[in-house]
C-alpha cells in the first residue's frame, strides 16, 4: 500500500504549424475559390482560427475577408 512507483512522462513535441499559402506562394486569396475557402471553415460555416490552421497573420486576414465577401453572395454558409 505504501509503495511508490515512478513513471517517467514523455514529452509532445509540437512541431510550428507553416502557413501553407505562404509555402505555396499565394499572394491573393479570391473570395470565389470555394474550394479554398470551405477548407478553412468549419461544417456550421465559422472560420477556423489561425491556432488552428497555421496561418500566418496577413494570409488569416485575407481569408477571412474573403470568407464574408463569400458569405454576402452566398457562395459559402
Amino acid at each position: 500500500m505504501g509503495s511508490k512507483v515512478r513513471r517517467k512522462r514523455r514529452r509532445k513535441v509540437i512541431r510550428k504549424k507553416v502557413c501553407r499559402l505562404c509555402e505555396n506562394k499565394i499572394l491573393h486569396i479570391d473570395f470565389k475559390d470555394v474550394e479554398l475557402l470551405r477548407r478553412y471553415q468549419t461544417e456550421g460555416g465559422k472560420i477556423l482560427p489561425r491556432r488552428v490552421t497555421g496561418n500566418c497573420f496577413k494570409h488569416q486576414k485575407m481569408l477571412a475577408e474573403a470568407v464574408k465577401r463569400a458569405r454576402v453572395l452566398a457562395l459559402v454558409l
